[in-house]
């Protein structure tokens, strides 16, 4: 389960870091322009939070014991996203001033939103540069464990092999020790028979000694 969680955080680092790009060019695109990659970062908003609800659902399903982690995980990426989501209408409003100093004619404010718009677009930045740090450290570690899961199998096929091998043998002398047994029991009876035999030669020798000391009387 950890590591479809883990995916899916990996798939979200990637879409907000495209969506923050994509925000901070708002304010720069032509009107047309500008109205498809509104819709476009609607989309993806939307693509994120169905991942945020994926991600719910999976930490859900973690024992109580192991979810404090994932809790908090979870807590982040919803300010995340929250931010956003707040950064995403501010571009669209600040799209909306812009046209309208120059309109006006309004210089000054021009310049004075546009340094807020690069000073955005820095955080932005810096916020995406984070989220691909961590997306990469999280697909480090993830690789890491799978390293290890296939040196566990690795191990256990080996202790497998080497269990085969000892039934194998363990097989053999069985069978070794069936041949040494029937081969005894064989033996045993067939000392019992001439045994038997024996008695009855001596029993009819006996027998037959009586008979004829009888007769000469």
């Amino acid at each position: 389960m950890s590591s479809d969680f883990e995916g899916y955080e990996q798939d979200f680092a990637v879409l907000t870091a495209e969506i923050t790009s994509k925000i901070s060019r708002v304010p720069r695109l032509p009107p047309d322009e500008k109205k498809q990659m509104v819709a476009n970062v609607e989309k993806q908003l939307e693509e994120a939070k169905e991942l945020l609800e994926q991600m719910d659902l999976e930490v859900r399903e973690i024992p109580p014991q192991s979810r404090g982690m994932y809790s908090n995980r979870m807590r982040s990426y919803k300010q995340e996203m929250g931010k956003l989501e707040t950064d995403f209408k501010r571009s669209r409003i600040a799209y909306s001033d812009e046209v309208r100093n120059e309109l006006l004619g309004d210089d000054g404010n021009s310049s004075e939103n546009q340094r807020a718009h690069l000073l955005d677009n820095t955080e932005r930045l810096e916020r995406s540069s984070r989220r691909l740090e961590a997306g990469y450290q999280i697909a480090v570690e993830t690789e890491q464990i799978g390293q290890e899961m296939l040196e566990n199998l690795s191990h256990d096929r080996e202790k497998i092999q080497r269990a085969r091998e000892r039934l194998r043998e363990t097989d053999a002398d069985l069978g070794k020790s069936s041949r040494i047994l029937t081969g005894m029991l064989r033996r045993i009876i067939q000392n019992r028979i001439l045994l038997v035999i024996l008695g009855i030669v001596v029993v009819i020798t006996i027998l037959t000694t009586i008979a004829f000391f009888v007769r000469r009387q």
